[in-house]
């Protein structure tokens, strides 16, 4: 059987998914590119081998040779998108965020309970990081004993002038809720976050800290102005011991007595892995109609909104805000 997929969005992310199926994940076929520019789709079809462009994302949900869609388009489109991939019965990549309000997640939720079966997958690829299911590994085979604390950093190279705090915690703080709830097995109850202060006018780093339903704690760093490169760095500790994520490292250069490593400009090649490994498990959901139980869902997706949400109150406020996480429909606790 060969899955045929439909790739919303042929920016950045979208190109790389379209190249990562064509070229790493047999058994798929790409339908087609659709673009709100159809010189790009054009130009991602032409390197990736698919059959056919267009420039209308609903259509293209439709057509009758596609079986499922990656959404890789801007955040504000997720929310409709993906709600018309339910619609059509069609299961659905979705990049993070699910969408960029809980309202909006919300009506996700609802119009997939109401299908009565999961379709929705919510990229968060760090799930399937070797580091990170090492990490998970150590804790949940007993080794840590019992976690209490897991500190998270994520630092960027440079944001545009217009980046702020509040989107630190919306744009690059969600990876590190969902890893969090993902490793530890434990919601969010509360955050707090606050920022130092820069001698430019770049957006300084946003520190948070988040108490989880278990009594632990999880610090985030998210430094969008870093400079030096793309750097995501985490410890998870136990009562009896410890684990650090480790990044591949390809090589290391010794010379003038000293050795270096070049860090990535982006999150690309750190995350390689995880993206080609996410993107197996949804095919083999698409394939069995069994949800990966690696992979985020639309509750995890609506979840780390949520999060971010709250976080964003508390940046503001400079308060602790308090986390109530509703029940979660029995389609997510039985999957």
């Amino acid at each position: 059987m060969t899955i045929r997929l439909a790739i919303i969005g042929a920016g950045i992310m979208g190109a790389d998914h379209a190249r990562i199926f064509a070229n790493d994940i047999p058994g798929t076929s790409l339908s087609v590119i659709c673009d709100a520019s159809e010189a790009r789709a054009r130009e991602i079809a032409k390197v990736t081998g698919a059959a056919d462009i267009a420039t209308d994302p609903h259509a293209s949900i439709k057509r009758q040779d596609v079986d499922a869609v990656l959404i890789a388009s801007p955040d504000a489109t997720h929310a409709d998108l993906t709600l018309a991939c339910i619609a059509a019965g069609k299961p659905v990549l979705c990049e993070k965020p699910l969408a960029p309000t809980t309202g909006e997640c919300q009506r996700i939720i609802e119009a997939e309970v109401a299908a009565g079966r999961q379709l929705v997958q919510v990229g968060y690829m760090r799930r399937f990081d070797p580091a990170y299911t090492e990490m998970k590994a150590a804790l949940d085979g007993g080794t840590l004993g019992r976690a209490i604390m897991m500190h998270n950093f994520h630092r960027n190279v440079e944001v545009p002038p217009w980046f702020t705090g509040a989107m630190a915690i919306t744009n690059s703080a969600p990876h590190e809720f969902d890893a969090a709830r993902f490793v530890l097995g434990a919601d969010i109850r509360s955050i707090s976050a606050s920022q130092p202060r820069r001698t430019d006018d770049l957006v300084a780093p946003v520190v948070m800290i988040l108490r989880t339903t278990d009594d632990q704690l999880v610090t985030i760093e998210v430094n969008n102005n870093a400079a030096y490169g793309y750097d995501v760095r985490g410890e998870l500790v136990g009562e009896r011991a410890s684990v650090t994520l480790g990044a591949p490292v390809w090589s290391r250069t010794h010379a003038n007595f000293g050795a270096t490593e070049t860090y990535a400009a982006d999150w690309r090649p750190r995350f390689a892995d995880a993206y080609r490994l996410q993107n197996h498990a949804f095919v083999r959901f698409v394939e069995t109609g069994q949800p990966s139980a690696v992979a985020a869902n639309a509750w995890d997706g609506m979840l780390s909104t949520l999060i971010a949400d709250k976080g964003c109150e508390a940046l503001a406020s400079g308060a602790t805000v308090s986390i109530e996480t509703p029940d979660a429909p029995e389609l997510y606790k039985t999957a």
